[in-house]
């Protein structure tokens, strides 16, 4: 495996006019990749930042193998790769100059990734987060349901979602991949958010899910304010935003949990959500 088996472009339509098969051969896996190429495709590509997004293949014998992209200043994003393709990547960036603050993938690829990094740089990783990405099953309605009703977010809820977007972001411990107000505009163009509404109408969760492609949604992000939580609200969104994307026609709804919290990963897996994947992010740090 050699490091210019590997390329780099900035062109997205280049990117998903070579890639774009291989990323729809796996919806599941390549979940992230998808999506965001497709808000860069719509959204332009200062999307998530003002810095261009940065993307790569992996070619070997006309055939692409893996693919990675980047929009700065968020982590590498990297589909599954064996530890000598890891290693190439490696040595593919370092060879561009490029900046990695952090990777994102699969456990063993991400691993593989940061031991390969290492190998070539000094620097070592640390686990930022350890993630699960889940595939709907059967869907359960979590029983007793709340009271309210869940409802499709609209204009005039802009100035909520855009907070609870950044409430989200800031309690998982994460930066925002784009500005709130941006991503609530966004959300709302699609009907992309639900809310769960108590009777009285006060919103008291939302359920997001990502624009279909491929065949596939993934639910993101789910938010109850802290004060509200453990009521039930947030499970009554999730099914309510679930049940409508099966209604549509999606084949696949998947969604990533925070391993560390068990309440979350207990919910999904008896609303009928059922374990793909291990990921990992893991922050990359500069030799010492």
């Amino acid at each position: 495996m050699r490091p210019d088996d590997w390329y780099c472009t900035q062109d997205l339509n280049g990117f998903l006019s070579h890639a774009g098969g291989f990323l729809r051969s796996r919806p599941d896996l390549h979940t992230v990749a998808l999506t965001v190429t497709e808000t860069l495709r719509v959204n332009g590509p200062r999307a998530y930042g003002d810095e261009p997004p940065v993307f790569g293949v992996l070619e070997r014998d006309g055939q692409v193998r893996a693919a990675y992209f980047r929009t700065p200043p968020h982590m590498l994003n990297v589909t599954p790769l064996t530890p000598d393709e890891a290693d190439a990547l490696a040595a593919h960036l370092l060879a561009l100059g490029q900046t990695v603050p952090g990777v994102v993938a699969a456990r063993e690829t991400a691993e593989a990734f940061v031991a390969a990094w290492q190998r070539h740089t000094g620097a070592h990783g640390t686990v930022a987060q350890r993630q699960r990405l889940y595939r709907l099953g059967n869907l359960t309605v979590p029983r007793p349901i709340p009271p309210g009703r869940a409802r499709l977010a609209g204009r005039p809820d802009r100035e909520l979602l855009a907070r609870w977007y950044g409430e989200f972001t800031k309690a998982a411990g994460h930066t925002a991949a784009r500005d709130p107000g941006a991503w609530a505009d966004a959300r709302i163009a699609y009907g992309g958010i639900t809310l769960w509404e108590a009777e009285d109408g006060t919103p008291r969760a939302m359920a997001g899910v990502t624009p279909l492609i491929a065949g596939q949604v993934r639910v993101a992000p789910v938010y109850t304010p802290a004060p509200l939580r453990g009521r039930g609200y947030g499970g009554a969104a999730t099914a309510a935003v679930t049940r409508a994307a099966l209604s549509s026609g999606v084949r696949e709804v998947l969604l990533f949990t925070d391993l560390s919290n068990a309440t979350s990963n207990g919910l999904y897996q008896r609303i009928g959500y059922r374990p793909v994947a291990d990921f990992t992010a893991y922050d990359l740090h500069r030799a010492r």
